[in-house]
């Protein structure tokens, strides 16, 4: 489980080709390891991965085909959003996210406005009977409030702050974003329509 509270950005650099998947090498110069053991999670991008090996300020995960297959950013050596896990006894200054990415959005516009930056992304169809106004969603593993809502559409406004320690710097029209939506919205959901087969 994590927060939507991003502790640094590293890079993907090597990626390796596996039978399945691929491993990937992601070097995080600015993210605290000391804790970190083989076996711990991390989110890359909103997507929780499993550390299978640690040497000095890096480590590597390995990604399976279903995770490629609906997610982006995983594939291709670059810059990276990292949270490690959140203990039971950490501030939850996001809300809470599980690192299992629900579709991929696209962004619509990324503009600023005054200090800050309006950043509008249609989610897929399927997702965006979750989202609501004022409400939360991970984008590419950051905890965020939505604005506005209209249709699949969405707005956020991004401090600069957020802008300048995570991976939506480089947004743009046309770019592909990991999304979460709340994961209440998702139980809500399923009590309200128990022979709903997801």
């Amino acid at each position: 489980m994590f927060t939507g509270i991003v502790a640094a950005t590293g890079k993907i650099t090597h990626i390796q080709t596996l039978e399945k998947g691929l491993r990937l090498t992601v070097e995080a110069p600015g993210l605290d390891l000391a804790d970190v053991a083989v076996g711990d999670s991390i989110a890359h991008g909103g997507v929780c991965l499993t550390v299978i090996d640690k040497a000095g300020a890096g480590y590597q995960v390995d990604v399976s085909r279903e995770t490629l297959d609906c997610t982006v950013g995983l594939d291709a050596p670059g810059e990276v959003n990292l949270e490690k896990a959140m203990r039971l006894s950490d501030f939850v200054g996001g809300h809470l996210v599980s690192g299992h990415v629900d579709g991929v959005g696209e962004v619509v516009k990324f503009d600023r406005i005054g200090e800050s930056h309006e950043l509008v992304i249609r989610a897929p169809r399927e997702l965006a009977k979750y989202i609501a106004r004022k409400g939360s969603i991970a984008v590419d593993g950051v905890s965020l409030t939505t604005n506005r809502v209209s249709g699949a559409e969405f707005s956020i406004n991004l401090i600069p702050h957020t802008v300048e320690v995570t991976t939506l710097k480089r947004c743009q029209p046309g770019a592909r974003v990991n999304l979460e939506v709340d994961l209440i919205a998702r139980y809500v959901e399923r009590m309200l329509n128990p022979e709903v087969q997801a």
